[in-house]
């Protein structure tokens, strides 16, 4: 069954909307910060799944519009790196790089001892260790060819499968570990906000009916949101050139990080207007759209999981996966939790970490922003996670890797 982007789209829409109805009628998820993308995503993958094993069916999706819409996302993340915040958040920045670097290594020795206590071929523990977990699928999808070039045969079928687990087990462990964090240590009380950052999709129906909004209160309004959407797509056009002068570099950057460098470049030179001016940017607007791209881009991601890839694994993996997961959970509370000074950033840079360490940078940024959202926004987290994930983790990861394999090459 082929998904064209519209069809894709819709699916991700739908897990949204399941995930807010679920947010909504089960009170666990809202208490353990489980973002309703997430929740409403793994039951779509679930219904695709028995589709799968029931019709032999499978599925392929077209991601234009996810692209598009994590882009739009980092975007609106760089229209928020004001530089004179993230000059005060120095330290955690280097503390995190610090973390990431000994996390990366660690998840290699721990997949590779784990192999080798099993009589496995140690390239089965490098292609479940920092390969797919720090470096989720496209570092897996870069690394599978030398894997089968060493000698794993099936080197691309346990890497993909093996992010794919990342991706769902850093979805599910953040949330709730941000939140145990700041509940045990007594860090922030809860805002009383709305069940899911979505607001729009949140609102009450009734009191909506009943907020009274004047005609000029309506039109600026439009107003703001048309200049958000524009200032937006044209830093989004801007960026897609850095990306492709930073490709002509020969390092690999992320497609998004180009308009993310655009988008903190404009906010820094034109975010902080005179006294009586009117800001030209509209940052509010522009950070409300990229929450909600957030949303849309996470539903379509975990909907369009192929969850069927994880049957093929065989036991030990699946073994190995646990470990990775457990062992992510433990670093990030006891390790980079304490690390990071013990208060409420530190709290929701460890649901990040949890994100990013199993999967993907999207997937922490959506675990921070429903830890925040239960309780109060934090700017240094959403500042570093981005900047973490965009220029460290996959150099520091790439270059680990090749050290690991050179040693257990034969």
């Amino acid at each position: 069954m082929n998904l064209d982007m519209y069809m894709t789209a819709g699916a991700g829409i739908l897990a949204l909307l399941l995930g807010v109805a679920f947010t909504r009628s089960l009170p666990l998820l809202k208490r353990l910060c489980i973002p309703a993308p997430v929740s409403g995503g793994l039951a779509i993958s679930l219904l695709t799944l028995a589709v799968h094993v029931l019709f032999h069916a499978d599925f392929t999706f077209d991601g234009t519009i996810k692209d598009l819409c994590m882009i739009l996302f980092f975007t609106s993340v760089g229209f928020q790196s004001d530089l004179r915040v993230l000059r005060k958040g120095g330290r955690p920045l280097a503390v995190m790089i610090v973390l990431v670097a000994l996390l990366i290594v660690v998840q290699n020795l721990l997949s590779l001892g784990i192999a080798r206590g099993m009589r496995l071929d140690p390239l089965v523990g490098m292609a479940t260790g920092s390969i797919p977990m720090c470096g989720g699928h496209g570092t897996a999808g870069g690394f599978s060819p030398v894997l089968q070039d060493l000698g794993l045969a099936n080197a691309a079928s346990v890497t993909m499968a093996a992010a794919t687990f990342g991706l769902v087990a850093g979805s599910l462990i953040g949330g709730p570990l941000g939140e145990w964090l700041i509940h045990r240590h007594a860090l922030a009380l809860p805002a009383g906000g709305q069940d899911d950052p979505i607001v729009s999709l949140e609102a009450d129906g009734a009191a909506a009916e009943k907020r009274v909004v004047s005609p000029v209160s309506k039109e600026q309004t439009f107003r703001r949101y048309a200049q958000a959407i524009c200032q937006l797509l044209l830093c989004v056009a801007l960026g897609m050139g850095v990306s492709k002068l930073l490709a002509r570099t020969g390092i690999t950057f992320p497609t998004y990080f180009g308009a993310l460098l655009v988008g903190a470049l404009v906010r820094n030179l034109l975010g902080s207007p005179r006294p009586g001016q009117t800001p030209p940017l509209c940052t509010d607007e522009i950070v409300a759209i990229g929450n909600i791209c957030l949303s849309l881009f996470l539903g379509m991601a975990m909907a369009t999981l192929k969850l069927w890839e994880l049957a093929g694994l065989m036991l030990p993996l699946v073994v190995i996966l646990l470990a990775q997961a457990l062992f992510m959970a433990l670093f990030a509370a006891l390790v980079a939790f304490p690390a990071l000074g013990r208060d409420y950033d530190a709290a929701v840079l460890a649901s990040g970490l949890c994100g990013f360490g199993l999967g993907a940078t999207p997937n922490a940024m959506a675990n921070m922003s429903a830890v925040c959202f239960k309780y109060h926004y934090a700017v240094r987290p959403f500042v570093i996670v981005p900047i973490l994930g965009a220029m460290f983790v996959d150099i520091i990861n790439t270059g680990v890797i090749t050290l690991f394999l050179n040693l257990i090459a034969p």
